[in-house]
């Protein structure tokens, strides 16, 4: 291009020829932030099932038990604020039940 046009990239979330700008990429980190959001829940889930195991098989020393049930609060408690972090930067949108 002679003259220094504006030039198109192609954008990998849209899919499309655009001419993104840093601010619009921020738009892009929506489907990435849910993705981390599930993952994070499977983990939380998985750590609880550890504790069942732990608590079924372990007969005397409940130790192990205890370190999955702390690992799933800590877990759990980052899910929440990643939650509620997503909602305030509009990445998550909750649904309008009841209206």
């Amino acid at each position: 291009m002679a003259g220094g046009g504006n030039r198109l990239a192609r954008c990998a979330t849209c899919r499309g020829y655009t001419a993104c700008t840093p601010f619009d990429r921020i738009n892009h980190v929506g489907p990435i932030y849910k993705y981390a959001v599930v993952v994070l829940l499977l983990v939380v889930i998985f750590s609880l099932a550890q504790a069942l195991y732990y608590m079924m098989t372990d007969k005397d020393n409940d130790k192990r038990m205890a370190w999955a049930l702390t690992r799933r609060i800590a877990l759990s408690l980052l899910l929440i604020g990643m939650v509620v972090f997503g909602i305030w930067m509009g990445w998550l949108q909750p649904h309008d039940v009841g209206q």
